[in-house]
């Protein structure tokens, strides 16, 4: 079991983006009028790594919502997520923890989401295991449900994390082989890039599945609500995949925290049909990519990105490495 290690900035501190005060006037003014009452109060949400706005708005009438706001000239990436966002979260199963969409707005230059408010915090790490367990819960209702995919979610299409895995998930055949390079390779890693490269390998295969899962299944997409319910957020990652690679890519937090991640993972609904070598074949794909990523130069959205990226790939190799017994 790992020592307690935290990442070099709390999740909900990384986020470097606009208020509501720097959004363009005839921009607040088009969401004002779509609300339907003036704008009294806002708040900016501090995680996440990208520059979008993102925060709570409050309106003179009482109302409370979601709302992110993109750029279709200098984020228009951006725009386009929150877009698939929008039409992601609209198609999921009813009952699902996740917030729903209320509407979509074009105006001033830039594209506009609104979904509904959760009254909630992000869960803090090292993880109280209460929080997690509550996370772990409705994940495991999340992974049921989508299981066998309704058609309204299936006629959005989406990607097949099996060819997400062979095209931007098998770093360590790259480094293998000559192919890449990385300046700060992890000492664990130095003499087993052949080990690391046979098992992210195996990912593809076991990755092709008909059910759907997030996609992005970390801690700063979470909130808790104060019943404790745990609620899923940023939904734009969807794809067929086996629920248990997102089980494996959250717990690598639980592991950070000193919990028994192991344990957690095999306990959990989401990892009945996981095969012996799974869990390892993901935690060998995510450390390669989150390393290479680390090493990849100055992000164009949170200056934290880098440190979180490198932070995370060390902690899932570490894992890894206790499963195999590495040295």
């Amino acid at each position: 079991m790992a020592a307690i290690s935290v990442p070099p900035r709390p999740y909900d501190a990384t986020a470097v983006r606009p208020a509501w005060a720097d959004l363009p006037a005839d921009l607040r003014a088009a969401i004002a009028a779509r609300l339907g009452a003036r704008v009294n109060w806002a708040s900016t949400a501090g995680g996440g790594f990208t520059r979008g706005f993102a925060g709570v708005l409050q309106t003179v009438a009482g109302d409370r919502v979601f709302v992110k706001a993109a750029s279709l000239v200098d984020q228009r990436h951006l725009s386009d997520w929150y877009a698939r966002e929008v039409a992601i979260t609209a198609a999921l199963p009813a009952g699902l923890p996740a917030a729903r969409p209320r509407w979509t707005l074009t105006a001033a230059g830039y594209h506009v989401i609104c979904l509904d408010a959760i009254d909630g915090r992000m869960p803090g790490l090292p993880w109280a295991p209460a929080e997690l367990a509550a996370t772990l819960t409705s994940y495991a209702t999340v992974a049921e449900a989508l299981r066998e995919p309704p058609a309204e979610l299936v006629a959005v299409g989406v990607p097949r994390l099996a060819d997400l895995a062979r095209a931007d998930l098998a770093w360590w055949a790259e480094l293998a082989t000559g192919r890449e390079t990385l300046s700060e390779m992890p000492a664990v890693a130095q003499h087993r890039l052949p080990e690391l490269a046979a098992l992210e390998a195996l990912l593809p295969g076991y990755a092709d599945r008909t059910s759907l899962i997030h996609g992005d299944l970390r801690v700063d997409n979470v909130l808790l609500d104060a019943s404790g319910l745990a609620w899923l957020c940023d939904w734009t990652w969807l794809c067929y995949g086996p629920p248990w690679f997102d089980l494996a890519g959250l717990l690598v937090t639980a592991y950070a925290s000193g919990l028994d991640a192991d344990g957690l993972f095999r306990a959990h609904p989401a990892a009945r049909d996981a095969p012996a070598d799974g869990l390892d074949a993901a935690l060998a794909a995510l450390s390669g990519y989150w390393l290479i990523r680390a090493a990849a130069g100055p992000s164009a959205g949170s200056p934290h990105m880098r440190a979180h990226q490198r932070w995370s790939g060390e902690t899932a190799l570490n894992w890894l490495a206790e499963r195999q017994g590495w040295r």
